[in-house]
């Protein structure tokens, strides 16, 4: 079981327009820095699901045929903006699954084109895509929105974005099987209180420290948290790290 993370910025992406803080500039400097829509890549056997479709470029990284649906955590548009080109292709059908939202983004529900939105996923029931097992948890955002735990090849990874805290029914099951990478929503530096809809990382540290989980990866990262951890020496502590465009985890590459 192998997860990509193509994308691990927060709505605003990195660099910021218009913004010249330390991260920034340091994002336009070097293309490695830069952060596109938080999303991932799914793969595990035959199959490959992208999580999110906020990417813009969609069309291009994934030719027909090689994804065998996508699993929406939401509806907002920096996770789904992808989906209004991607609708317009021909002879084909392509699984869309997720939380049940009446509203969807803009008019995807009434013309949806080649994308297939029958199916909704329902909270804590389990399902298979080929031969690894997707749980679906409620997550707190101001729309409806999931998590997911992912099971094969002996591994559990929960992949939890776009949430601040976590409901209990979701922080109980989770407690229940220890985890082998928790890929957490992250976007904010340290704030005395909780900010809206979104993690910083003293309520993020706070979830890491009440599951029993060997790594984490912090992700939807804003530029004010990596500037920041720029100015605080990366200050994380031992097993939490900072998700990277690219990062690569289980599979060949380990993780």
């Amino acid at each position: 079981m192998k997860l990509t993370l193509l994308g691990t910025g927060n709505a605003a992406q990195l660099p910021v327009y218009n913004c010249d803080c330390i991260a920034c500039t340091r994002a336009r400097q070097h293309a490695a820095r830069r952060r596109g829509p938080c999303s991932a890549l799914l793969e595990h056997g035959s199959g490959r699901w992208l999580i999110d479709a906020g990417l813009t470029d969609l069309t291009a990284r994934f030719p027909p045929g090689s994804l065998s649906g996508i699993l929406q955590t939401h509806y907002h548009a920096d996770h789904a903006q992808g989906l209004l080109h991607l609708r317009w292709g021909k002879n084909m059908c392509l699984p869309v699954l997720g939380p049940a939202d009446p509203e969807g983004l803009a008019d995807l529900y009434k013309h949806p084109g080649i994308l297939d939105f029958s199916r909704t996923l329902v909270a804590f029931t389990p399902e298979m895509l080929g031969e690894c097992t997707i749980t679906p948890v409620p997550l707190v955002h101001s729309r409806p929105t999931l998590g997911y735990v992912f099971e094969g090849d002996g591994k559990r990874y929960a992949y939890l974005t776009d949430t601040v805290g976590l409901p209990e029914d979701t922080a109980q099951y989770l407690k229940d099987k220890p985890l082998d990478v928790l890929v957490l929503d992250c976007s904010f530096p340290p704030a005395d209180s909780a900010p809206r809809n979104h993690n910083d990382l003293t309520r993020a540290l706070e979830i890491v420290a009440l599951l029993p989980v060997k790594r984490t990866v912090l992700t939807h990262i804003g530029h004010k948290l990596d500037a920041w951890l720029m100015e605080n020496g990366n200050a994380l502590p031992d097993g939490v790290v900072l998700a990277y465009d690219g990062m690569v985890i289980g599979g060949a590459a380990g993780g």
